[in-house]
């Protein structure tokens, strides 16, 4: 499975705000994801993970 694009450059708006701590700052992003990812809201019918055939 292709992980698709990079994406670990900011854009030049997320840089002019900038951060104190950017890699904490990321790595908490991917943290709160894949928990959103590994226990889906059941409330929420895009939260979690979905087949090939879903996404269509």
């Amino acid at each position: 499975m292709s992980a698709g694009p990079d994406r670990s450059h900011l854009l030049p708006e997320e840089l002019a705000v900038g951060s104190d701590d950017p890699q904490g700052q990321a790595e908490a992003i991917l943290a709160e994801s894949e928990e959103r990812t590994e226990h889906p809201d059941p409330d929420d019918p895009q939260s979690g993970r979905r087949t090939s055939e879903e996404s269509v």
